[in-house]
């Protein structure tokens, strides 16, 4: 008796292929000695390489880039804007901006530039009591409590909360309340910019003739147009000596930087935004950027066996945020934070702080302690 073979469509053979890869990959990652996560770590580990050497050579070139950028949109304010604040609105207002502008450049400017040069703390060599939670796998070397190895700078970090490309430098105990300052000023000072330039973006982008010849400008059809509309015009009004409705140099470099400086400034304001919003509410719940990640899992285990997860580092709104920005001790926010200012952060990023948990609290209320 002849067996039949069993025939396969295109798409049951698809399917059937990817039961058996998929198969394939659980028996390979699902055994005592690896896991998924073990798996997808290996498999990104290239692109990981080839994202930190990028990193680690675009660094200074970012930083550079930031300081061009940032006196690229001062000079095009005092070249520009100052003067059609000063016909339009008049003196009061011009100073205003002079003195709030500039009060917001400096704070933007000095909280960079001490976030690229201060060091973000490193753990020392030895450590004689008990803050040391850890051993660093990479470095072999004590490793206190939220600190984290840094793979950019092969160092381990004190309160270790990113790398960041555009300072070249980690964000860490000792220069994150330069950041987080930089951040804030940094999208306060663009949105600033967005509203203060609004009226003369408006007045030159949104006309079509000056966009449609700013376009042109340096062009041989520009030229070439010019030549045969403009001229006979310009050769009619010789008497008089003058030309109203010229289109000169200086209009066509006005028209592109008033619109640069506008969409320069509103990009700013959407990325930085979103990310100032992102640091400020880790911080609100005592937590960096890596610790999230690692309370997110321990969460999502605990909640598994129905018990509710605390940060051990969240003392509340007030308090975490006065931590991250050294307050106490005779400072103040309205000297040490908007005006600026070299003060170290409280503590020593060695020996932290932790709220007292003396148990498990449920989802039912209950109380379960620890042995």
């Amino acid at each position: 008796m002849k067996v039949k073979k069993k025939s396969w469509s295109g798409l049951e053979a698809v399917v059937e292929y990817w039961r058996m890869a998929r198969f394939a990959l659980r028996s390979v990652t699902y055994n005592s000695f690896t896991n998924r996560d073990t798996m997808v770590d290996v498999c990104v580990e290239p692109l990981m390489w080839l994202v930190e050497k990028m990193t680690r050579h675009l660094g200074p070139i970012m930083v550079v880039m930031v300081i061009i950028l940032s006196f690229l949109m001062l000079s095009i304010i005092y070249v520009f804007g100052a003067p059609f604040v000063l016909e339009e609105q008049g003196w009061f207002p011009f100073m205003f901006h002079v003195v709030f502008g500039h009060w917001l450049f400096i704070n933007t400017m000095f909280n960079y530039y001490k976030g690229v040069t201060t060091s973000p703390g490193y753990p020392p060599a030895i450590i004689s009591d008990t803050g040391v939670a850890t051993i660093c796998k990479k470095c072999i070397a004590p490793k206190p409590p939220r600190t984290h190895h840094c793979s950019m700078c092969n160092k381990c970090v004190l309160k270790m909360d990113h790398h960041c490309p555009w300072l070249n430098n980690c964000v860490g105990y000792n220069n994150h309340r330069y950041f987080i300052c930089f951040c804030i000023f940094m999208t306060l000072g663009t949105a600033y910019i967005s509203i203060f330039i609004w009226p003369l973006f408006a007045r030159e982008f949104f006309d079509a003739k000056k966009t449609f010849k700013s376009l042109l400008q340096g062009s041989v059809l520009f030229y070439f147009l010019k030549f045969n509309v403009e001229e006979p015009e310009l050769e009619a009004e010789e008497s008089n000596h003058s030309h109203p409705n010229s289109w000169t140099d200086y209009d066509s470099v006005k028209h592109k930087a008033i619109t640069f400086l506008f969409f320069l400034c509103f990009s700013v304001v959407l990325a930085l935004g979103l990310l100032t919003l992102w640091h400020a509410r880790l911080i609100s719940h005592g937590e960096t950027s890596i610790e999230k990640n690692i309370n997110n899992k321990e969460r999502s285990r605990l909640k598994k066996l129905n018990v509710v997860y605390k940060n051990p580092y969240d003392f509340g709104f007030r308090e975490n945020w006065r931590q991250v920005l050294g307050l106490g001790e005779g400072r103040t926010f309205w000297r040490h934070i908007l005006l600026p200012s070299s003060h170290t952060p409280t503590g020593d990023g060695i020996h932290w702080t932790r709220v007292s948990t003396p148990g498990f609290v449920t989802k039912n209320g209950v109380t379960h302690h620890s042995c």
